[in-house]
């Protein structure tokens, strides 16, 4: 891209900005009305699909693993989470939901109106279309667009 941007690709990037924006806050609020911090609440989603190792929350999170660690622990201890053995390899530890985490997820999910709301106005087709768009923007693709990524990308710190 050159050094200016041009005036379409300003206005996607401030449209991106505020969608995400607007995502994050309605997540927070949805999050402290189950007595979760968001980061918990990122943690407890990502664990509803499947159980999968520290580690890979860390680099699907892109934060560092010991954060993923304290935030297990928190909600450990609230039984939404809890550590189990690897079935494949017995030195690792899998963090998963139980049955009380993956009721709580459901029920945060289902309070989540902001990203219902606007893409409900959107057909089927929009709807694969922007998903298609956004992973292409992300660097996915389909093969590893369940969080399958690489172990690339930034660094940063997920607060819990």
């Amino acid at each position: 891209m050159s050094q200016h941007a041009d005036p379409l690709t300003l206005e996607v990037v401030d449209l991106i900005a505020s969608v995400v924006t607007r995502y994050h806050e309605e997540y927070e609020e949805a999050a402290c009305a189950h007595n979760l911090t968001g980061a918990q609440a990122r943690v407890l989603s990502l664990l509803s699909h499947r159980p999968m190792p520290m580690r890979k929350v860390a680099v699907r999170l892109k934060c560092e693993p010991s954060n993923i660690t304290g935030i297990v622990d928190r909600l450990e201890a609230r039984d939404l989470v809890e550590r189990r053995p690897d079935p494949s390899d017995r030195r690792v530890k899998l963090a998963a939901v139980t049955e009380e985490g993956r009721r709580t997820e459901e029920r945060l999910r289902a309070s989540l109106d902001f990203a219902r709301e606007p893409l409900a106005r959107l057909t089927e087709q929009e709807r694969a279309t922007l998903r298609d768009l956004l992973r292409r923007m992300l660097g996915e693709n389909a093969e590893n667009a369940d969080g399958d990524e690489s172990e690339g990308g930034r660094d940063g710190d997920v607060k819990d």
